[in-house]
């Protein structure tokens, strides 16, 4: 006799068996098995200790042992439900033993991708708008220990030195994309935040962008990057400084990509260094 569907729904659960906690025969431990690309709203803290509400894709995986068949994929889904605290660089690696103590794991890993905003004052004008910046904040655990890893891409101008030596008049400037990504220390004792990578970027440019300017701003932003002109070698040595000598970092990248105004190719630069190989 066929099971109805009312019958299935009075079944307790606990009567169901876990297909995924079976045991496994083949000997392979899978590195890494979870969910992907899954959208969740999240909050995180600013710098100021503001919560700030935002949107991001998930990718939550544990390591699958050789002898269990699976992970349970529900889990991943109902531990993103169940934050109810803010996040932020210093508690996502509580977050990230926390899945792994809901998974039965002894290795875990999450990438958080998200759009980040602040307010920014125009120059000249003050008038206030909204800029936003793509963030990714990843995390690897291993039983007690883990690592995190804060990148943020960060939009700005950069003007050409070359361009402006050998004009007559004007200089080609261009968009470039500032990715910085950085290990923080977990000994130094003080926490990095979004907001002061995005300075760091912001300040190396030949000058930072804005969501509103009027026009004694825009005057004052083409001046001023005029001033400033950097080839995306210089922008990119300018922003690993700063880092270099920065002791709550333990490693570091920054990629610089200029979209170029007079060419259909971008200039790209890139410096990476882990401190903790001296």
């Amino acid at each position: 006799m066929a099971t109805s569907k009312k019958d299935l729904m009075a079944t307790p659960l606990r009567t169901l068996e876990d297909v995924q906690g079976r045991p496994d025969s083949r000997e392979l431990t899978i590195a890494a098995a979870g969910v992907r690309s899954v959208r969740h709203p999240l909050t995180f803290v600013d710098r100021d200790g503001v919560a700030q509400h935002t949107v991001a894709q998930c990718d939550l995986s544990v390591q699958v042992p050789k002898d269990v068949k699976g992970a349970h994929m529900s889990r991943f889904i109902e531990l993103l439900g169940e934050r109810e605290d803010a996040l932020s660089v210093a508690t996502i690696r509580q977050f990230a033993a926390a899945m792994n103590s809901r998974l039965n794991a002894e290795r875990g890993q999450l990438s958080l991708s998200f759009p980040w905003f602040v307010k920014k004052a125009a120059p000249v004008s003050g008038v206030v708008s909204m800029m936003d910046y793509s963030v990714t904040l990843k995390a690897w655990c291993h039983e007690e220990a883990a690592r995190v890893l804060l990148s943020v891409a960060v939009p700005a101008t950069s003007l050409c030195p070359c361009s402006k030596d050998i004009s007559d008049y004007g200089a080609h400037n261009q968009r470039s994309v500032i990715t910085i990504s950085v290990e923080p220390d977990m000994h130094s004792g003080a926490e990095i935040f979004i907001e002061d990578l995005i300075d760091l970027a912001e300040s190396a440019a030949s000058s930072p962008v804005y969501g509103v300017l009027k026009r004694p701003d825009e005057k004052f932003v083409t001046e001023a990057a005029y001033d400033n002109p950097k080839f995306v070698e210089d922008l990119v040595r300018d922003v690993a400084g700063p880092l270099d000598s920065d002791a709550r970092i333990a490693a570091y990248s920054v990629d610089v990509e200029n979209f170029e105004s007079i060419h259909n190719h971008s200039a790209f630069a890139r410096i990476e260094r882990d401190k903790r190989d001296d």
